[in-house]
């Protein structure tokens, strides 16, 4: 198993023994106010998008898809949450792009087992599955702007193309 470095060890220390104090009484919150509920997209967000010179689309849920295109000829879509859930004192917003996806609902276990391994080394995000889907996905604040929201969007194209790439060798579906 590998050693934490110590910024992290000294953040978990920081972070840990509120949670140990006292869970919060209420984890998911509803949406905030500058998300209009019915669109449920976060003008606020679609702004701080385009300033890093990007050409978010709207998606049907209201959370804003962008299309990269990638070295080698390749593309990959990623897709920023509009909606943002709580916990506590942190609201958090999620990144996320496809990487795999399964013949079934369900994924075959060699490909999760190399998902959970990849998550070892990755410095950002995880991979989930949404049904028969293995997505990659970051969290982050939810009011992240700037070049650190650019970054954690590049962190997480680039882990899920890579992982693609890997998975199926020659094709690029997402």
């Amino acid at each position: 198993m590998k050693r934490l470095p110590a910024a992290a060890a000294l953040l978990a220390a920081l972070i840990c023994p509120p949670l140990l104090a006292a869970p919060p009484a209420n984890t998911h919150a509803a949406p905030d106010a500058k998300t209009d509920a019915s669109a449920g997209t976060d003008a606020a967000l679609g702004q701080r998008l385009r300033a890093l010179g990007l050409e978010p689309k709207v998606d049907a849920d209201g959370d804003y898809r962008l299309l990269f295109a990638l070295d080698g000829g390749r593309q990959q879509v990623t897709y920023v949450r509009s909606h943002t859930e709580r916990f506590g004192q942190l609201e958090i917003r999620e990144i996320w792009s496809p990487a795999y996806q399964a013949p079934g609902d369900t994924l075959p276990a060699d490909i999760a087992n190399r998902l959970l391994q990849d998550g070892q080394e990755n410095i950002l995000g995880a991979w989930v599955r949404q049904d028969g889907t293995a997505i990659y996905v970051t969290r982050i604040p939810a009011d992240l702007s700037g070049p650190a929201l650019s970054d954690a969007i590049e962190a997480t194209t680039r882990a899920a193309d890579a992982m693609e790439a890997q998975l199926a060798p020659g094709q690029d579906h997402f």
